[in-house]
């Protein structure tokens, strides 16, 4: 990954500072902007994008970076490997470096609805895919001082407060049953597929939370054994940091049909690179017993 340990604890600061700066903003009158249907941008968010864009082109000059408020970063998605910087040509060799570049993908809030609301599950997240993988994440919860981070090469870990990092041991949930199936599903999901899905999973205990990263380390520490998101608004930006955190718990990560996600050009849209893929994070037992019912359970929730 070629992160120097100095590298590291820039990271950390940054963030928890934006964290911080998160609360401070939260405490006083912020502006609410419609993006989209059902999208909001706050100017917190905006101030925290800036700061991480600020920060990381700083620490890493040479490294791509895409984050949510800036929409013209979202163009180096798409000339990694095109063959192209801008409209001129380059070589193979520098087609190759650029396939192998890395990029920093920034959400200084994931789970603005919650921020907005005044709920604590809000995250500020940042993840580093290379060659198309993820190989590294942070997630940091402002509202309760933690921060969870790490990587496939690196190991996972966790930081409350000003404590000394420590490692953090994925715990698995018990087997899913007919009786005990905690899983994790956005309030959009839940609302359009939940009452099928009880049909089809007898057992299933839903918990909902904001944050998309949030959700995730809920799942590595054994509180649900699956995360599904199926509306097809998750983006780069939401998911790159928290799977490569769940790589590194050893998680499957795929789609409903058991594919492997992807994180290129070709895998999103390209006016607002969200995933073309439904996502599913979970434990082996879970995702292999409950991949196939959800599939039904969707299927009828279109019929219907």
């Amino acid at each position: 990954m070629h992160l120097s340990a100095d590298q590291r604890q820039s990271i950390q600061r940054l963030i928890r500072d934006c964290g911080r700066q998160a609360q401070q903003m939260a405490a006083e009158k912020f502006q609410v902007y419609e993006k989209g249907r059902d999208d909001y941008v706050t100017d917190v968010d905006r101030a925290l994008d800036a700061r991480l864009t600020a920060g990381f082109s700083q620490l890493f000059p040479q490294d791509g970076i895409i984050t949510e408020e800036n929409s013209q970063s979202w163009q180096v998605l798409g000339q990694i490997g095109s063959g192209q910087i801008g409209s001129g040509q380059i070589s193979l060799e520098q087609s190759k470096e650029q396939a192998d570049r890395r990029l920093w993908l920034i959400d200084p809030i994931d789970g603005t609805d919650d921020f907005i609301q005044g709920k604590p599950h809000y995250s500020v997240m940042v993840g580093l895919l290379e060659a198309g993988q993820p190989i590294a994440g942070w997630v940091y919860a402002p509202e309760f001082d933690q921060l969870y981070f790490g990587g496939s090469d690196w190991g996972l870990f966790q930081q409350l407060g000003d404590a000394e990092s420590i490692p953090l041991i994925p715990q698995s949930p018990q087997p899913p049953s007919d009786h005990f199936c905690p899983i994790l599903m956005g309030y959009k999901d839940q609302r359009r597929y939940g009452q099928a899905i009880t049909q089809f999973i007898p057992g299933v205990q839903f918990d909902c939370i904001g944050s998309f990263g949030l959700k995730v380390m809920r799942v590595i520490c054994g509180q649900a054994g699956l995360y599904v998101y199926l509306n097809g608004r998750v983006k780069l930006w939401d998911t790159v940091g928290p799977l490569a955190l769940a790589e590194a718990a050893g998680l499957v990560c795929c789609d409903l049909e058991g594919n492997p996600l992807k994180f290129t050009a070709d895998a999103v849209d390209p006016q607002t690179l969200a995933h073309d893929q439904t996502i599913v994070i979970g434990w082996a037992d879970y995702v292999e017993a409950l991949r196939s019912p959800l599939q039904q359970a969707i299927a009828q929730s279109k019929l219907g």
